[in-house]
């Protein structure tokens, strides 16, 4: 029987074994419904891209450890992977504030490092300093729910067993920092 004409559940069971070309086989066979699954979640063909290469190096990656138990359902097990990381991916960019200037420029984006000239060296540290200073300026829990959650990159629940609140009363710390960030931006005609 030619590869091509074999179900899922044997070419899986050939790749298991050892033979490459099945994965490749599979993942041409499925390639259009599960980028469309991807797609439709997060609505961004580069996203969409990355998050199928993702899900493939993930379905690899778990059947190399035998954790493929799901005889005759490849194709849902597949999908429901992938539409897990594109889950994933939105819960990941929630995670960090986003903050925009009254140009609706994303305030953070300048925190970046890279290998600036040196008049974007002498902008880039004047902007950093410039919210540096308005951060100091917010109430002291609120700072530290900001400074904890965007630059120590930690979760809320993590959040608030450091701090000694409620996972609650950090999220409605940090709803107030950032608004409190933007009226100053706004008070103060900040632009970036």
């Amino acid at each position: 029987m030619k590869k091509n004409q074999r179900t899922d559940e044997e070419l899986v069971a050939l790749y298991v074994a050892g033979n490459n070309d099945c994965m490749e086989m599979l993942i041409n066979r499925h390639k259009s419904k599960i980028y469309t699954a991807i797609n439709m979640v997060v609505k961004d063909t580069y996203i969409a891209e990355d998050i199928f290469q993702e899900t493939f190096i993930k379905v690899i990656h778990l059947l190399q450890k035998g954790l493929y138990t799901e005889n005759g359902k490849f194709i849902s097990w597949v999908i429901r992977i992938a539409r897990n990381l594109a889950i994933d991916h939105y819960r990941v960019a929630k995670k960090r504030p986003t903050i925009y200037d009254s140009e609706n420029h994303d305030i953070f984006k300048y925190m970046q490092f890279s290998e600036p000239n040196y008049l974007e060296k002498s902008s880039q540290q004047y902007n950093k300093n410039t919210i540096r200073n308005l951060i100091k300026q917010l109430p002291a829990e609120q700072m530290e729910i900001l400074i904890l959650r965007h630059y120590g990159d930690l979760s809320f629940k993590e959040i608030a067993e450091l701090c000694n609140c409620s996972i609650n009363t950090a999220l409605g710390r940090m709803r107030y920092a950032i608004i409190n960030l933007k009226k100053m931006i706004e008070e103060k005609a900040i632009s970036f």
